[in-house]
C-alpha cells in the first residue's frame, strides 16, 4: 500500500478524500502562505488545500471527525517544506497550494475578496444570491441531507454579491492568480431564478475578459434557456443530482425530488449535451453530471457514469464527506477501496465515448477527481484518445491564449 502510494498521485488523492488527514502541531500554514481552511461551496472547501506530486490539486478533509482517526498526518520541515505521512512513514512531500495576495483585499465597497469568491485548486468559484430555498422552506426545510451551504453561507461566504463586486474579485483573480475559468453556483429559488440572476455576471465576464465560465444551477424548466446561454458564451453547465437510485435519490435529496425529480435532471443534462455545435464555435462547451460516490452503492454510481457518458455528457464525481453541522454528519466516508472501481470507469467511459477530457487550460479541480486523473487507477490504456486530446488541448490553448489577449487589448484601449 505504502509503495503504490508513494507513486500513484492519483491513488493518493482519493486515499485522502476517503480517509481526511490530521495536521501535526509543526504545521504553520498560514506563516507558510496555504491557503485558509474556508467552508463555503456547500461545505466541501472544509479541507486543506494541497499540491500532490503530478500537478494534482487536492481539498484533504481535515475539519470533519472521520479526519482525527486517518492515517494520515501533516508535518513541517525545514525550509517551509513539508512531508506527508501515512502511518508515520514518509510519503510524498506535498506542496501548500499558495494563498494568493488578494486573500487579503477588500473590495471597494469594503467586503473581503474571500466573502465574494475563493479558489478551489486553480479556478475561481462563486456561490452566488442567497441561500437554497431547500433550507427555508416552510414548515419543514428540504435540504439535501449532505449539503451545509445553509450553514455557511453568510459566514465565510457573503449571501450579496453585485455585479461590480465579482468583477473586481475576478479581476484580481486573473492578474495575481492566472485563473481561466470561473464556476457559479445557486441553490433553488421559486420561480426559476437562478439564470436571470446570473446572466448579467456571465455577459460581463465574457465581454471584459473573455474567460471561460460555468454555471451550476437546478435544471431551469425552459430548456431553451441553456440555447440563450450557449449563445452567451457559457462553457459548462452542471446539474447535480447527486444518486442515481431513486429510491435512495427521494430520500436524500427530497427538495429535489418533489421539484424537479430525478427523470427532469437527466433529460437537461441531455439536452444541454446536444448543444455542441450550436454555439460559437470558439466556445467550447459541455454538459455535466454530478454525482456523489458513496451515498449509494458503486454498481450503482457506475451506472450512472455509463448513463451520462451515453447521452455526450461528462460526469462530475465527487467522494461523499460526512460534513459538520449536517444530517449525515455522523455517516461514515466510503472506503477507498469501493471507490477505486468507480473513478477507473470514470475515465474509461470518458475514453470510450471520446469526450473532450482535461482539454481547459490551467483549470485544476481540488474538490473532485478529474476523469483525466483517474487513469492512474485504470489498467486500460488508450493511446489514440490520448493523441488526440493532446492535440485538442494544444490548439485549444493557443486559442484561449489569443482571446486572452484581445480582451487585454480592448481592456486598454
Amino acid at each position: 500500500m505504502l509503495a503504490e502510494l508513494r507513486t500513484n498521485s492519483a491513488l493518493l488523492k482519493l486515499d485522502l478524500y476517503c480517509k481526511g488527514l490530521r495536521l501535526d502541531e509543526s504545521c504553520f500554514v498560514d506563516e507558510d502562505g496555504g491557503r485558509p481552511i474556508l467552508r463555503t461551496r456547500a461545505g466541501l472547501g472544509s479541507g486543506l488545500e494541497l499540491i500532490l506530486p503530478g500537478n494534482l490539486w487536492t481539498n484533504a478533509p481535515v475539519s470533519e471527525a472521520f479526519a482525527a482517526q486517518s492515517p494520515y498526518t501533516l508535518h513541517r520541515r525545514s525550509g517551509e517544506r513539508y512531508e506527508l505521512r501515512w502511518q508515520g512513514e514518509p510519503v510524498v512531500e506535498p506542496q501548500l497550494s499558495p494563498r494568493p495576495e488578494w486573500y487579503d483585499w477588500e473590495t471597494t465597497t469594503g467586503k473581503p475578496m474571500t466573502r465574494v469568491g475563493t479558489l478551489q485548486g486553480t479556478y475561481l468559484g462563486i456561490y452566488q444570491a442567497k441561500v437554497c430555498e431547500y433550507w427555508t422552506q416552510k414548515p419543514e426545510k428540504v435540504n439535501c441531507k449532505f449539503c451545509s451551504v445553509g450553514l455557511n453561507l453568510g459566514v465565510d461566504d457573503s449571501n450579496e454579491k453585485s455585479v461590480d463586486e465579482v468583477m473586481e474579485v475576478i479581476r484580481a483573480a486573473r492578474q495575481e492568480s492566472g485563473i481561466t475559468y470561473v464556476d457559479f453556483n445557486t441553490g433553488h429559488y421559486d420561480g426559476d431564478t437562478y439564470l436571470d440572476i446570473l446572466e448579467p455576471y456571465i455577459l460581463r465576464i465574457k465581454a471584459e475578459l473573455g474567460l471561460l465560465v460555468g454555471v451550476q444551477t437546478p435544471p431551469h424548466r425552459d430548456l431553451k434557456r441553456y440555447d440563450q446561454l450557449r449563445e452567451m458564451g457559457v462553457n459548462r453547465v452542471s446539474f447535480c443530482f447527486e444518486i442515481f437510485d431513486r429510491e435512495l435519490f427521494a430520500e436524500i435529496c427530497p427538495g429535489k425530488h418533489e421539484e424537479y425529480g430525478l427523470d427532469y435532471y437527466l433529460e437537461a443534462i441531455r439536452y444541454c449535451a446536444t448543444l455542441t455545435e450550436k454555439g460559437p464555435r470558439h466556445e467550447p462547451w459541455v454538459s455535466n453530471g454530478e454525482i456523489i460516490a458513496g451515498l449509494e452503492p458503486p454498481e450503482s454510481s457506475i451506472r450512472a457514469i455509463d448513463w451520462i457518458t451515453s447521452v455526450g455528457a461528462t460526469p462530475t464525481v465527487c467522494v461523499f464527506r460526512p460534513l459538520k453541522g449536517t444530517d449525515l454528519e455522523h455517516e461514515a466516508p466510503p472506503k477507498t477501496e469501493d471507490m477505486i472501481p468507480v473513478f477507473s470507469r470514470l475515465y474509461e467511459a470518458c475514453m470510450e465515448r471520446g469526450l473532450p477530457i482535461g482539454c481547459a487550460p490551467n483549470v485544476h479541480v481540488s474538490l473532485v477527481m478529474l476523469p483525466e486523473e483517474c487513469r492512474m487507477l485504470s489498467q486500460q490504456r488508450y493511446p489514440w484518445q490520448n493523441l488526440k486530446l493532446k492535440a485538442m488541448k494544444k490548439i485549444y490553448g493557443r486559442r484561449f491564449a489569443r482571446r486572452l489577449k484581445k480582451a487585454e487589448q480592448l481592456r486598454v484601449a
